[in-house]
C-alpha cells in the first residue's frame, strides 16, 4: 500500500536531484562537434526574444496579432488563465512596448483594452521567422 502524499515526495525527491546534478539543458553536438560559448550556433539560440517567448506572452501577442484590440477579458477567456498571470504578463509587454493599454469605463464597469503596437508586431514577426529557422534546421 502507498502512502497519501508518497507519490509527490518521490517527484519532489527527482527535482531536487535533477537540480543538485545540475539539470539544467545543456547544449549538445552538431555532427561531433560540440558548440563552443560565443559561437554562431550559441548565438542564434540566444537571440530569441525570451520576453515573447514565454508562453502566456507569445498567446498574447498572437491573439491580438490577430485582432485589432481585445478587452482584458477577452484575452482571459482566450488565454484560460486568470486576473492575476495575465495582467502580469500583460504589464511585461507593455513596458516593452510590444502593446498598448488603454483604460476605460463603459458606464460604472471598469474597461481595458489592449492593442499591439508596431514595435510588437515587428518582434512577433522576427520570432516567428526564427522560429522557422530552427524548426527547417532540426528537419535537415
Amino acid at each position: 500500500m502507498v502512502k497519501p502524499g508518497a507519490a509527490a515526495k518521490r517527484a519532489s525527491d527527482g527535482a531536487e536531484t535533477r537540480a543538485t546534478r545540475g539539470g539544467s539543458p545543456r547544449l549538445r553536438s552538431v555532427d561531433g562537434v560540440a558548440p563552443d560559448a560565443g559561437t554562431e550556433a550559441e548565438e542564434g539560440a540566444l537571440a530569441l526574444d525570451r520576453l515573447i517567448h514565454e508562453r502566456m506572452r507569445l498567446g498574447i501577442v498572437s491573439a491580438l496579432a490577430v485582432n485589432d484590440r481585445l478587452t482584458f477579458n477577452d484575452l482571459k477567456a482566450l488565454l484560460q488563465t486568470t486576473d492575476g498571470n495575465l495582467s502580469v504578463h500583460a504589464r511585461k509587454l507593455e513596458d516593452a512596448e510590444y502593446l498598448t493599454c488603454e483604460k476605460s469605463f463603459d458606464g460604472r464597469v471598469p474597461r481595458t483594452e489592449y492593442r499591439l503596437t508596431a514595435a510588437g508586431r515587428r518582434a512577433l514577426e522576427k520570432y516567428l521567422v526564427h522560429m522557422e529557422a530552427i524548426i527547417k534546421a532540426v528537419r535537415d
